[in-house]
């Protein structure tokens, strides 16, 4: 099987090209590097530098003729996508759409999309949130991950593009970025191991459904090898529910260090609670959640720890 991997040189992308890989798969990672990092690429992935919002990429598919599209490449950032919907719009939007046309016109079979389960529901009433829950977001972010699932049902309808999607829980694990488009997780790890000042958003009430990037991706290759895609769309998430104040302490206790929680300003355009209800995914695809919080955390702090030993 041939599977183009849009932003495969990022946090999640760069694990679903590894496991891709394992399975014998050909893989073509599409990337622009904006955030994603060239050492991520799996060496035995053939890489194409370019932006997915370009028309020059229809070369990749013309050339490569993928069998499947896994789609990761996105403006993450929910503080800029507040600051800057436009790029958002540019990003999340324009740039789904011209995958969507080429994958029609190039004969994709079946279209993997990441979209967001924290940022399309807005504030939840329902915890954790069904597939079924209104979709109201928050951020010009959680549009545009919204506005990317109706395409693809209209891109099914149109032209019976196969596709599924995946609302994803906050994912956290090693490589994901400390830096510009980052989760707390690396926040916090990164800045703990160090001995810098943690700085918690809000009053640290603030909850969040986390997800192991392992867990995610095992998601994510169910979806891929669904035996009959249509146009499906799952949550992935643990269905519990983790305050930053409870993440903030356990991760105290595993990284051995001290320090006392300082507040900052709440963060705009987030909501206050999210988790994710799995039980759809679970029944039709046989996934579930398998590796937990502490777990998680024990490994990717071991991760950020590294370039500390050398």
């Amino acid at each position: 099987m041939k599977v183009l991997v849009t932003g495969g040189a990022g946090f999640i992308g760069s694990h679903i090209v590894d496991r891709l890989v394992m399975e014998d798969n050909e893989v073509i990672v599409l990337d622009n590097l904006s955030t994603g990092k060239r050492k991520n690429i799996h060496k035995k992935a053939k890489f194409y530098k370019m932006d997915i919002v370009s028309p020059k990429i229809e070369k990749i598919f013309r050339n490569e003729k993928p069998d499947m599209v896994s789609h990761h490449a996105a403006q993450m950032d929910i503080t800029r996508s507040l600051a800057d919907p436009i790029f958002d719009a540019q990003v999340n939007i324009l740039g789904t759409i011209n995958l969507l046309d080429l994958s029609v016109k190039h004969g994709v079979r079946h279209f993997v999309f990441a979209s967001s389960g924290g940022a399309v529901y807005g504030d939840q009433y329902q915890f954790p949130a069904t597939e079924e829950h209104d979709t109201s977001p928050l951020n010009p972010y959680g549009i545009s991950k919204l506005a990317g699932e109706k395409y693809l049902h209209y891109y099914r309808q149109k032209s019976g593009l196969a596709y599924t999607c995946l609302r994803y829980a906050n994912i956290y694990g090693p490589r994901q970025d400390p830096f510009g488009e980052s989760g707390v997780v690396s926040v916090f790890g990164h800045k703990m191991l160090r001995k810098e000042e943690v700085i918690i958003n809000g009053n640290g009430m603030q909850s969040r459904d986390y997800l192991f990037v392992e867990d995610a991706v095992e998601a994510h290759m169910a979806a891929l090898h669904f035996p009959n895609p249509g146009g499906e769309v799952f949550n992935v998430g643990s269905g519990g529910e983790t305050t930053v104040n409870d993440l903030y302490k356990l991760m105290h206790e595993l990284t051995e260090t001290t320090g006392k929680e300082v507040f900052g300003p709440e963060k705009k355009g987030e909501q206050v609670r999210s988790s994710l209800d799995s039980t759809k995914i679970q029944k039709i695809l046989d996934w579930e959640p398998r590796i937990s919080l502490r777990e998680g955390l024990i490994r990717t702090i071991e991760y950020f720890r590294k370039p500390l030993k050398k």
